[in-house]
C-alpha cells in the first residue's frame, strides 16, 4: 500500500496534504494502510504461542494478501477493512457498510481458495484456508449468521478468537506450511 500511495503522489508534502482531504485516493489508501497495520499488530501478538503471521504477501501478478496467519487452528487469510465511524452488518452471505452492499465476502472467499491452491501445491498436501475479515474502527459491527462462511471480527478480537479455535494442525504441520508461505515461489501463480 505504501508503494501505491507513493505512486499516486511522489511529493511527500503534497502526499501529506492529500491524506487529510476527504475523498482523495491517497486518503483512501492511507486509511487502508492504517487498518492493515492495526490488524498486523494484533496478529503479531500471537507469535510465540504456536502462531506465525505474514503481512503484505505479494503475488507475482502484483496483487497482495493483507495477512496470513498460520497456527494450531489452521491457516487464515485475513483482509483488513477500515470503515471508520460506519455501521457494518454481516449476514450469511453479505457485508453492508452503512446499508450499502460490498464485495468483501466474495473477495475474501476467492482469495482464500487461491491461497489454498498455492499452499497445497507447494506443501504437497491439502491446505484449507479460512477467510477472515478484520473490521477496523467501525462505529458498530453487527453479525447475524449462525455458521458464517467468512469469519468477520473486530480487529481487537482477532487474536483471542483465532487462538481460541480448536487445534487442527500439529506444530510440525504449522512449521511446514509456514515455510512454504515464506517462500516467494509459492506466490507465482
Amino acid at each position: 500500500m505504501r508503494r501505491k500511495i507513493r505512486e499516486l503522489e511522489p511529493n511527500p508534502v503534497l502526499r501529506l496534504i492529500d491524506r487529510r482531504r476527504a475523498g482523495s485516493d491517497i486518503r483512501s489508501w492511507a486509511d487502508g494502510l492504517t487498518g492493515e497495520r492495526l490488524t498486523g499488530r494484533q496478529l503479531d501478538k500471537l507469535r510465540g504461542r504456536g502462531w506465525f503471521a505474514l503481512h503484505a504477501i505479494q503475488w507475482a501478478s502484483g496483487a497482495d494478501i493483507d495477512h496470513l496467519a498460520i497456527g494450531p487452528a489452521g491457516v487464515f487469510s485475513i483482509n483488513s477493512k477500515r470503515h471508520r465511524g460506519k455501521t457494518v452488518w454481516y449476514g450469511d452471505t453479505a457485508v453492508t457498510v452503512n446499508g450499502s452492499p460490498t464485495r468483501h465476502i466474495a473477495v475474501s472467499q476467492f482469495e482464500a481458495r487461491r491461497i489454498s491452491r498455492a499452499l497445497s501445491t507447494r506443501c504437497g498436501v491439502d491446505v484449507p484456508v479460512r477467510p477472515v475479515i478484520s473490521v477496523v474502527h467501525a462505529a458498530k459491527l453487527t453479525i447475524k449468521s449462525a455458521n458464517p462462511p467468512v469469519l468477520v471480527l473486530e480487529v481487537q478480537h482477532l487474536g483471542r478468537v483465532l487462538s481460541g479455535l480448536s487445534p487442527k494442525l500439529s506444530p510440525d504441520q504449522v512449521a511446514h506450511i509456514y515455510g512454504a508461505a515464506r517462500d516467494a515461489r509459492t506466490w507465482t501463480g
